[in-house]
């Protein structure tokens, strides 16, 4: 592939900047991809994971010859990360960010950049539960939506560029306006991070007067409170930058949760059962099957037993014909007995054709 930059600097090699270096490297999207992080042991790894050329702990001696720069630090050090490099950056130089708060962040680069330069903020919608450079992943992108937020000021050239990168990382590149992103982001996706850590923490409560409540937490518990094991600094940087439209969606959840005990205090009920059809109602209509603004996957779910090898040879199956599998997740499995496995494809005609072909093997398969 065409390199489309000579030098990209990343600032903060963790999970998005090295899965990001990694991706550059691997696909020869820049000649030269220099990583910055006071972490030297994270510049180590991440020069042995192939994620970066060059490592440097000081950004002021890493961005001076860059294109691109990448900062993807926690949302509270950005601004002033941005104050820092303004003045050295050549011109010509575009500088993108990967943080999941816009509207302060370009506000503050539309008045910070020097003429010549260009912000063009940007939101990758993908993640890992392994933190660090250590969870950093090549892969971590595709299929994902990637949403960048110019203001009325950012230049079109610099915006089609950095598009142009996401595509070449295998993402879906969705421009929208910073305000609107932080008030959408904020009901999706961080107020189900403030709820399931106010959940973990209201049981850590209970837990000091009923000390096994946890035995008790089952499948349920643990999968609504997947994703208080986010890293405190990010989040907290988040609710601060974010505060604003966070606020708003708290109180729209307050009146909910209100009224919600109010129902349970009256033993109402008809409503509680109307509340409760609504919701799953509600939940009902996310495209399941859709991955953010992605086309349909198409999916079956296959029970296999426990065996070594059996993945391989599912895949196998499939590969042997041509399919390919755009995505696939171990659903549930118990020990010694079997399991099930959810396969997704691009298109219809794929979905029939590993159908048929796994029915034929004799294996337990249907349509999701």
């Amino acid at each position: 592939m065409q390199p489309l930059f000579n030098q990209v600097t990343i600032i903060g090699v963790g999970l998005i900047g090295g899965s990001l270096g990694m991706a550059l490297v691997s696909r020869s999207l820049a000649l030269k991809v220099v990583g910055v992080d006071i972490e030297t042991d994270s510049l180590k790894l991440a020069l042995e994971t192939e994620a970066i050329h060059e490592g440097a702990s000081d950004p002021g001696t890493a961005v001076t010859d860059s294109d691109l720069v990448i900062i993807a630090t926690p949302v509270g050090l950005t601004v002033d990360i941005l104050r820092k490099i303004a003045p050295i950056i050549k011109q010509g130089c575009i500088v993108t960010d990967v943080g999941s708060t816009k509207a302060e962040i370009v506000r503050e680069a539309d008045r910070i950049m020097p003429p010549g330069a260009y912000f063009v903020g940007g939101h990758p919608m993908t993640g890992s539960e392994t933190a660090g450079v250590r969870g950093a992943d090549r892969y971590l992108f595709e299929n994902a939506v990637y949403i960048l937020t110019p203001s009325g000021k950012t230049d079109r050239k610099a915006i089609d560029k950095v598009k142009s990168l996401v595509c070449a990382l295998g993402a879906k590149a969705i421009e929208m306006d910073p305000q609107e992103h932080d008030l959408m982001v904020a009901a999706v996706s961080h107020l189900p991070h403030l709820v399931a850590a106010a959940l973990v923490n209201t049981v850590g409560e209970v837990q000091k007067e009923h000390d096994r409540v946890l035995m008790l937490a089952a499948g349920g518990f643990r999968d609504t409170t997947r994703i208080a094991s986010g890293h405190p600094v990010m989040w907290k940087d988040i609710c601060l930058s974010n505060r604003n439209s966070i606020l708003a969606i708290l109180d729209k959840f307050s009146e909910v949760l209100d009224q919600t005990r109010r129902m349970i205090e009256e033993c109402d009920d008809k409503g509680l059962e109307e509340e409760f059809a609504r919701a799953r109602e509600l939940r009902g209509n996310i495209p399941s099957k859709l991955r953010g603004y992605l086309p349909l996957a198409h999916e079956i779910v296959v029970t296999v037993p426990d065996r070594p090898g059996v993945i391989a040879r599912l895949a196998g199956y499939i590969g042997d014909a041509g399919i390919n599998i755009n995505d696939i997740e171990i659903l549930r499995v118990r020990e010694g007995e079997g399991g099930t496995i959810r396969l997704a494809f691009g298109s219809e005609e794929e979905q029939a054709r590993a159908v048929k072909i796994l029915r034929q093997k004799g294996i337990s398969v249907k349509k999701r």
